[in-house]
């Protein structure tokens, strides 16, 4: 969420007496405890703040109905992500929120984003949403579309969860069932790359990459799971090294919409030939995240394609 810097820096009570006094309807819908789990701009979270972020609300939950967070835009979708595959079966909301202009000045989007996030986790929601802009989305199948529209996040291979106008309008995709124990296992390996094709890649450049630490390569393929073949361009002898070093193959699209399907084209067939993983309808945040959060689980490479294949937390059919 932007704030001015003497915002950022309030301690929690203060934070508290903030929120009621820019928003004193806030008193109408719940009593708010605040706590400051990290001040940073979201362009500075890692694996270390998605940890300790799911062990604060893990260890908190039984003393909520719901749960606010408010996060920066620019990575908002990786961190809701992230605490979706952290968190299991969870049986409350945890409703990120945030906005495109600062609190403080006239005409921002604070104010709404964050009334509305507060009174969705009064309601049974069980999974991790973004509530932006009047609607709320899944949080691992949530993006950021636009830098500078007050609608900044979409959900393109979702429906939302709910819109918001003079009532709050739920879909039937809300997770409201209770499946299993929660669970809280913030386990993130980052020895992860991520490769955006583009024509004309020379392949060359890519042998800097260091196959021995890395544990994973998620390719941002052409459309429905394409990569070139043919000539010099060929991306076959790399993944070629990548399969000789035990190094997983991911592959989604550039495309924001629809699925991956490495059977459609050559390219695609000749990497699932190789090992390649489909990452489906998934976003590249929940692609990340869910990457990372197996290899931190050490499983065996079967095990591994096997979860990845899986539908964990609503990220993928």
């Amino acid at each position: 969420m932007q704030l001015r810097e003497q915002e950022a820096h309030l301690d929690p009570e203060m934070w508290r007496s903030v929120l009621y006094k820019q928003m004193p309807e806030l008193l109408q819908i719940a009593e708010i405890d605040v706590q400051s789990v990290f001040s940073e701009d979201s362009s500075e979270l890692n694996r270390h703040h998605w940890k300790t972020l799911s062990e604060v609300v893990y260890s908190h939950m039984d003393q909520y109905d719901g749960f606010v967070v408010l996060h920066g835009t620019d990575t908002m979708a990786y961190t809701a992500s992230a605490l979706s595959f952290a968190l299991q079966h969870i049986q409350k909301p945890i409703i990120f929120t945030g906005s495109q202009v600062p609190m403080s000045n006239i005409r921002s989007d604070a104010k709404r984003n964050v009334v509305n996030a507060v009174e969705l986790a009064t309601h049974p929601i069980h999974e991790v949403a973004i509530c932006f802009n009047d609607h709320l989305y899944r949080g691992n199948r949530s993006t950021k579309m636009s830098i500078g529209d007050f609608d900044a996040f979409s959900s393109p291979n979702y429906p939302p969860l709910a819109n918001i106008g003079i009532n709050i309008k739920f879909s039937d995709y809300v997770n409201r069932e209770n499946r299993g124990e929660l669970s809280c296992r913030p386990v993130f390996d980052n020895s992860i790359h991520l490769i955006k094709l583009y024509p004309g890649l020379n392949p060359e450049l890519l042998d800097c990459i260091d196959l021995k630490r890395t544990k994973a390569i998620i390719f941002e393929a052409f459309g429905i799971g394409n990569f070139p073949i043919k000539g010099e361009n060929s991306l076959i002898p790399f993944i070629e090294k990548c399969k000789r070093n035990s190094c997983h193959i991911l592959v989604t699209s550039q495309a924001a919409y629809d699925a991956v399907d490495l059977n459609q084209y050559a390219g695609g067939r000749a990497v699932r030939d190789l090992g390649g993983i489909s990452c489906g309808e998934m976003t590249i945040e929940a692609a990340i995240t869910k990457t990372m959060y197996l290899l931190g689980m050490q499983l065996k490479p079967s095990v591994f394609k096997t979860k990845f294949l899986q539908n964990i937390a609503g990220e993928r059919e």
